[in-house]
């Protein structure tokens, strides 16, 4: 079976999994939240080096004070301890969007757990916090100092990180969501209809197996 060099997956539908079980959307995204260090270890696991996760776009920042809040709440505390976690299983991990949107506690977390993993070599974990394709795609072209290509990707905030081969969304919604938009013009695209808290080694499975029987055509 193919092996993808690079998987990026769309962690949506923590809170409508919350609101079917009749509880608090925050709930949901606790529970989100020890699906993505699992998971993590799941694609480890079949040899998949890299790994990119959309976890709050930018467009989030416009929802309710309160679920904004818990929401930074939690990551830091995802931060601070399941990413510490993984990062001692040799795990890189990696930060990308719009950092100075969050406060100075935050981005020290972040800034410390990306220098204490930055060795690491097995699996990069590139996590998209207040993320926007097109906003990555704006400041890569502001800081590039000639338009081509190859500038423009260099620049990016996921300069590094392999195109990913797969984009899967959970959830049930069949769009991007401006989710590395310039990454991924030729990834193989999964909607499933499972919520983000109910995603499963199984069904990561699959994916993989339908990915290898699938014949990619670049540019056709």
């Amino acid at each position: 079976m193919k092996t993808p060099t690079c998987i990026g997956i769309i962690l949506d539908g923590n809170r409508r999994w919350a609101q079917e079980r009749g509880l608090p959307s925050l709930e949901g995204h606790r529970q989100g939240a020890e699906r993505l260090r699992d998971a993590v270890r799941w694609v480890r696991d079949r040899g998949v080096p890299h790994l990119a996760v959309y976890a709050f776009s930018t467009e989030n920042w416009n929802r309710t004070a309160e679920e904004v809040s818990y929401l930074m709440g939690l990551f830091r505390n995802i931060v601070e301890t399941h990413f510490i976690e993984i990062a001692k299983e040799n795990i890189r991990i990696r930060f990308v969007g719009e950092n100075e949107r969050f406060d100075a506690g935050m981005r020290a977390s972040m800034g410390r757990i990306e220098k204490e993993s930055a060795k690491n070599d097995v699996l990069t974990l590139w996590v998209c916090l207040s993320y926007g394709g097109r906003a990555e795609i704006v400041a890569a072209a502001r800081a590039a100092d000639d338009i081509t290509e190859e500038s423009i990707a260099a620049h990016l905030w996921t300069a590094g990180m392999p195109d990913p081969d797969i984009i899967i969304r959970t959830g049930g919604e069949k769009r991007m969501s401006g989710f590395l938009t310039w990454q991924s013009v030729y990834s193989e695209l999964f909607f499933i209809e499972q919520y983000w808290p109910d995603f499963s080694e199984s069904i990561l499975d699959s994916i993989l197996t339908e990915y290898g029987q699938r014949e990619r055509r670049m540019g056709t």
